[in-house]
């Protein structure tokens, strides 16, 4: 784990631990009615899990969130699934999502599952990344059964992920 992000989970718990100890506090030395108190008791727990995922989404963590439309490949890391281990197996790919057909400043991680063709994309993308062409790449939602689309979980839809070389920047005129 990261040195920095360390330490901030450490002083988040040290934080929420005297809060908690606080509201103990409070609950056994107060005549609060029961039903404030357990909703301070929630309130508290509540506010500790939003703060405990909002910090490892910022710090660095893979992201479950969809690939941007349009980015920049830089990397992937391939961890093939192990049946024998009941291990599934990730695509952990590094993008620089794209807006206004430039690259954004900062890349962001993403984690998808494991699928042999997406390794086979990918990993001849990086190929030819390392050969000096940088590459493209988008999202389109494979087209899947029809039906009640709103009944499917959100992010849950299969994406197709093409790559291609990034047009080569044309230098003005002298």
């Amino acid at each position: 784990m990261i040195p920095t992000v360390t330490t901030q989970l450490t002083w988040l718990v040290i934080v929420y631990a005297l809060l908690a100890f606080l509201l103990l506090v409070l609950c056994l030395a107060t005549r609060w009615h029961w039903a404030v108190k357990l909703g301070g008791v929630g309130l508290v727990s509540g506010f500790y899990l939003l703060a405990h995922g909002t910090l490892m989404g910022i710090a660095g963590w893979p992201s479950d969130d969809r690939l941007p439309e349009r980015f920049v490949l830089l990397a992937a890391v391939f961890d093939e699934p192990s049946p024998g281990r009941g291990h599934e197996g990730a695509i952990y790919i590094w993008v620089n999502p794209m807006k206004d057909n430039a690259p954004l400043a900062m890349p962001r991680v993403h984690r998808l599952p494991y699928e042999k063709d997406l390794h086979r994309i990918l990993g001849d993308g990086l190929k030819k990344a390392r050969d000096g062409n940088t590459q493209m790449g988008s999202t389109e939602p494979i087209r899947g059964p029809g039906g009640f689309s709103w009944l499917r979980p959100p992010g849950n839809d299969k994406l197709q992920i093409k790559l291609s070389d990034l047009p080569r920047a044309q230098l003005p005129e002298k």
